[in-house]
């Protein structure tokens, strides 16, 4: 590790110098720390420490909850005072008239430098994550049994308000069977991969009901007729989804949900029907986003700035989400109903706990989960929001909301003066509102991976993995290459200096453009050239390139079929409709599936 505090010192360092103050007491302490708690300190007591900050800047104080594992002087921890001086006064801890926006920057740089590194949690935070999923299924039924009569007929009424449309256009497409389902390159509960997904043979009964396998299955009726007998199996026989951890930062692993194959193939169909009538909605596709997270970020700028526009997170958002969420949001529509309840898994295998019953609607994992927690989430707000107005919200009305409304999953943005309102809607609900990472009195917002102050942005660059010993790394190496380039761009250029150094006793590093392959230093200075290409005449570099490494998986006969009718894409061609496989790689018959590694390549690149 002895590269990665070499790594933060460079950092501090540069911070000190922008911001013209000392670090040397505050790298002292982080050299102290780091030899009693190990990386924990870089990666969750320092982010701890951010997140103090950022409330800190929301409150407009520091008070004497903040900061509890560092030492203080006054109101102000002692630790990067230097830099804390420059936004808090030192006599009070409150916020000073202008504070530095380098400062700000520089703290949240130092202290969010390692936040999301990926490392493998302790059994032990593992289990714990487990227990709280399994915790969480016990509260969502509390929270359903809690809801009255009243809150359920005015939660129907505002998403027939806001949805009716859509959901009325998806209704008619799944009685027309205008469905279009899809596999995706991931795993499955039936550990099924890659190209094999396209002669899958299990079915539930839930699904004949409303997905025929005879038409989901199979490109045509003769090969229905001249396969063998497909599974159809019985609610109580379903395959469960397949709860797994995976590495998200050193203090807790994400927990998501792998889904049986042919649920997953079908709600694939249902999204890709939702998210073709949202875009087409003139309020839905301003309020509720689902491919594109520019406007949030765009619109937590503009709440820094002009301090009209909250930015909230939600804790646990998708776990919290419940079935009867759901069932409430398309109940007027039968056959979209059906066809969400039939794609939905009703069983979960959790490590520990064994096979229990979800009350959640999905986990993460589910092609469903994402654009349906939004749909819950943006109705609850508007009934918040309505209750703060004492007067029913019409269409008309809503749609004056656009642009000061708008979900991203769970990073919501509402304006201040409907604030407490909505988050007393949220909670009534179920939700749990991340107070931690939720801002509207001050002039912090937070949206989408993006952060402002006071209209200034004071996002980070985060490292992602560990820095790489080797060029056999290559995840590592791929990954840092990466950062040395954000690093850059975003000004710290001592900073990349250093990663330059530390990269090219790893790998050749030229100075490529950021639109070519290779896995080079970007510069504002253009690209160096090696040689020159005798067929193309464009320079050319010596360097690596990522290959990831795809399974082999031949896929022939019906299965093969199949598939290039449900990767086909229309496209007007001449005034007729021809057909191109949509995004398909020329040997996609071949190779499928994630990458099982991912390799580095040395070679003659263009610098391009």
């Amino acid at each position: 590790m002895k590269s990665h505090m070499e790594l933060f010192e460079v950092v501090l360092n540069e911070m000190s110098t922008r911001c013209c103050t000392s670090t040397t007491n505050d790298l002292k302490t982080v050299i102290s720390r780091y030899e009693h708690e190990g990386m924990s300190f870089l990666t969750i007591s320092l982010p701890s420490f951010a997140k103090d900050f950022e409330k800190s800047l929301d409150k407009g104080v520091v008070d004497s909850t903040s900061f509890v594992s560092f030492s203080k002087k006054g109101r102000l921890p002692r630790f990067l005072s230097g830099f804390s001086s420059l936004v808090f006064s030192l006599e009070d801890g409150t916020l000073l008239p202008n504070p530095s926006i380098d400062a700000i920057h520089a703290v949240r740089q130092i202290c969010l430098l390692f936040s999301k590194v990926a490392l493998p949690c302790s059994d032990a935070r593992t289990k714990a994550a487990f227990d709280a999923f399994v915790k969480c299924e016990q509260d969502i039924r509390i929270s359903d049994a809690s809801l009255t009569q009243d809150m359920t007929s005015e939660f129907g009424r505002m998403a027939l308000v806001l949805f009716g449309d859509v959901f009325a256009r998806m209704d008619k497409d799944i009685y027309d069977g205008n469905v279009i389902p899809k596999h995706g390159p991931g795993s499955t509960a039936d550990r099924i991969f890659g190209n094999q997904k396209y002669n899958q043979n299990v079915w539930t009964e839930r699904l004949e009901g409303i997905f025929p396998h005879g038409e989901f299955l199979y490109s045509s009726w003769r090969q229905f007729l001249d396969a063998p007998e497909t599974v159809i199996l019985e609610p109580g026989e379903e395959i469960p989804v397949r709860v797994i951890s995976v590495p998200k930062t050193l203090k807790t692993p994400r927990i998501i949900g792998i889904e049986p194959t042919c649920m997953q193939y079908t709600q694939q169909g249902i999204t890709r029907l939702f998210v073709e009538h949202k875009d087409r909605d003139d309020i839905l596709s301003h309020m509720l986003g689902i491919r594109d997270q520019i406007p949030n970020q765009e619109m937590a700028m503009d709440g820094s700035l002009y301090g009209n526009l909250a930015t909230l997170d939600l804790s646990e958002a998708s776990d919290r989400v419940s079935n009867q969420h759901v069932r409430l949001l398309v109940s007027r529509f039968p056959w979209l109903a059906t066809a969400i309840d039939a794609t939905r898994s009703r069983k979960a295998d959790v490590p520990g706990h064994g096979v229990i019953r979800l009350a959640k609607f999905a986990s993460m994992g589910s092609a469903l989960c994402f654009p349906m927690e939004a749909a819950v989430f943006l109705t609850v707000i508007f009934m918040g929001i309505q209750k703060d107005r004492s007067v029913p919200l019409t269409r008309a009305a809503i749609k004056g909301y656009v642009g000061k409304v708008r979900v991203y999953g769970d990073d919501i943005i509402v304006p201040v003066e409907h604030v407490e309102s909505v988050v007393a809607s949220l909670e009534a609900f179920g939700f749990l509102v991340n107070s931690g990472k939720s801002f509207w009195t001050g002039k912090f917002r937070e949206s989408c991976g993006k952060e402002y102050y006071d209209g200034h942005d004071v996002s980070v660059v985060r490292c992602r993995q560990l820095l790489p010993a080797h060029r056999t790394a290559a995840t590592q190496v791929i990954s840092a290459v990466s950062f040395r380039n954000q690093m850059y761009f975003s000004g710290n250029w001592t900073v990349a200096a250093w990663l330059d150094s530390y990269l090219r006793r790893i790998i050749p590093f030229p100075t490529v453009e950021p639109e070519s392959p290779a896995l080079g230093r970007h510069s504002f200075l253009g690209h160096e050239t090696q040689r020159e290409c005798p067929v193309l005449q464009r320079p050319l570099v010596r360097a690596f390139t990522a290959r990831p490494i795809l399974p082999i998986d031949r896929l022939d006969g019906p299965g093969a079929l199949l598939k290039f009718f449900l990767t086909k894409e229309p496209q007007e061609q001449d005034g007729s409709l021809s057909f191109l496989l949509g995004g398909a790689e020329a040997d996609h018959l071949e190779r499928a599936g994630r990458p099982q590694a991912v390799n580095i390549k040395l070679g003659w690149v263009s610098a391009l």
